[in-house]
């Protein structure tokens, strides 16, 4: 008889930020019945994935097991953990899993797609029990900057896993559930045998604060402020929004939130119940009558986003509302790395306006959602895993949070991308590797990472493009001049003379010179064509072009 095993193999967020996509299995050697942890989404740049919309894990190695696959669960509902779900779940068709406001988002992710939302089960935390095949699932609440997130404490007839999901030490965050230490003491007093746990602050060595050590910070700002004060904070900290809306009501201000994202997340939070007490809003269509020195406005765009309401309050009128001379706009937030130079751009759109910007550069006004290093160091103690295995980093940050464990004396791991664990031993074994990569949503389209598609945009957003069209008679042989259409490219090279005639005259020298076997077939004339274009941009622009060739033939 085979023997069973417990595996662990992330496909999405173990050496990087984001992308979150984790699998456990359990069973004979390639059998094992699946779950999956999971499944969420990062975001392009215009350097490296110009024009895409989202990108998310590729899950064909998921999807190839599909029928093995005994539910997916959503430790919270933060893009990067379940904004593929819309995308991928009709590779996976299993059930979905999620406490109740987070469901609620999974929910809207699937009607997003046109897809049936009642695969998501609605579950309410420990000590309450998910069955799902060899598993047993336990939804263990944490503090985090988004409610009703959960670790997963996932029971398995190899010993019991607590994957701690995204969380932080907080014991009064205001909205959602308080770090509770007895929790997971009594969790760790229980046994586990592996925590697979949250990596990114352990380079941040002072503990971690509380969501409340922000209200009277954000109070007296909001008190002082002369005319207009906006502010933008992550849409899904819902504590920090109710934060601000109650600063600007002390205040006197009456408060208005803009953006598609703020609004949909406040009415979700109140309609789940996981909201209350929110301060009175009004709509944009009312503010415009409102005098700026008694409105605060709470909008969208933390990261720069060209189309959020931020930068759009940056360019000029925004719903029939404009900032000012004299006016505040606070970043309630942190720059994400890689976003620096879209943030920095709306700090200096602003700047031109006379507004005063304020960021959180004395964090005064913004804290982490995440556990710092002596905060992991704390859960490490309370649990007593026998073993630690980095996720939710960066590759330094998974090295790091590793030789962190061993120091107190944990086995650890550092398993990245597609490095499939055996957990079943006494320490982690490597099973093998699998080939992982990206699905890139490109408009409505899903195209993979290595598709060529956004490779070529890159290529022509460096190089420019060139359209060459030939026309050829029923003798294959040229019929009048070839014709060059340039894009992106300058309209005269070096010598002063229109770029494109140069190319012309090139090609129509070619086109003599050629020989018969070259004129009627087809790829022989297309490598020509494009050697010449190539070569002439070169000698006169400096540029070697992508170069389309159409030839069209009479019959």
């Amino acid at each position: 008889m085979t023997a069973n095993r417990l595996i662990y193999l992330p496909l999405g967020g173990a050496g990087e930020i984001g992308m979150n996509c984790y699998v456990y299995g359990y069973g004979p050697e390639g059998r094992e019945r699946l779950i999956v942890v999971d499944l969420g989404v990062t975001f392009p740049d215009m350097d490296t994935t110009p024009g895409v919309d989202l990108i998310m894990p590729n899950v064909d190695w998921l999807a190839e097991r599909a029928d093995r696959i005994e539910g997916i669960f959503i430790t919270h509902g933060h893009e990067d953990h379940v904004g593929a779900l819309g995308h991928l779940w009709p590779r996976l068709r299993a059930p979905v899993h999620a406490r109740k406001f987070t469901g609620a988002l999974a929910r809207l992710k699937l009607e997003e797609q046109g897809l049936d939302s009642s695969v998501v089960q609605i579950h309410a935390p420990r000590p309450d029990w998910v069955a799902a095949g060899p598993f047993r699932v336990q939804f263990v609440p944490v503090s985090h900057s988004i409610p009703e997130s959960a670790a997963l404490l996932i029971e398995t007839p190899a010993g019991r896993i607590l994957h701690s999901g995204d969380f932080k030490l907080d014991p009064d965050p205001g909205v959602g559930e308080p770090w509770n230490p007895e929790v997971f003491a009594a969790i760790g007093a229980e046994g586990v045998k592996v925590l697979t746990c949250d990596s990114t602050n352990v380079f941040s060595t002072h503990p971690g604060r509380s969501e409340s050590s922000l209200h009277a910070p954000l109070r007296e700002l909001v008190a002082n402020a002369r005319g207009l004060i906006a502010a933008t904070t992550f849409a899904s900290n819902l504590s920090r929004v109710k934060a601000l809306a109650e600063a600007g009501r002390a205040a006197g201000r009456s408060v208005c939130l803009m953006g598609r994202a703020m609004r949909k997340m406040v009415s979700v939070a109140q309609e789940t119940g996981i909201l209350t007490g929110f301060p009175p809003t009004i709509s944009p269509e009312e503010a415009v009558q409102v005098p700026r020195q008694n409105l605060m406005l709470i909008v969208t765009g933390t990261q720069g986003e060209r189309r959020a309401a931020s930068a759009q309050l940056s360019r000029g009128k925004y719903l029939g509302l404009q900032m000012k001379e004299g006016d505040t706009f606070l970043f309630s937030s942190r720059t994400i790395p890689g976003n620096e130079r879209d943030v920095l751009r709306v700090v200096n759109a602003y700047s031109e306006l006379g507004v005063e910007v304020v960021d959180d550069m004395g964090g005064l006004y913004h804290v982490s959602g995440h556990a710092n290093r002596p905060d992991l160091e704390t859960l490490h103690r309370l649990v007593l895993p026998d073993m630690v295995i980095p996720v939710h980093g960066e590759h330094r940050h998974l090295r790091e949070h590793a030789r962190l464990a061993a120091a107190n004396g944990m086995v650890s791991e550092i398993a990245p991308n597609g490095m499939m664990l055996d957990l079943t031993g006494e320490a982690p074994e490597l099973a093998e590797y699998i080939e992982t990569g990206r699905v890139y949503l490109d408009g409505s389209v899903l195209v993979g990472a290595l598709d060529g598609v956004v490779r070529d945009r890159i290529r022509m957003a460096l190089n420019g493009h060139v359209i060459v069209t030939l026309l050829m008679d029923e003798d294959d042989a040229p019929l009048g001049e070839p014709w060059a259409e340039l894009m992106g490219l300058p309209e005269t090279g070096k010598g002063g003379r229109p770029l494109s005639e140069t190319i012309e005259a090139e090609l129509a020298e070619f086109l003599d010179r050629a020989g018969a076997k070259v004129l009627r077939d087809d790829e022989k004339l297309d490598d020509g064509v494009r050697r010449v274009v190539r070569q002439v941009a070169m000698e006169e622009i400096g540029k070697k072009p992508e170069v389309t060739v159409v030839v069209s033939r009479l019959a």
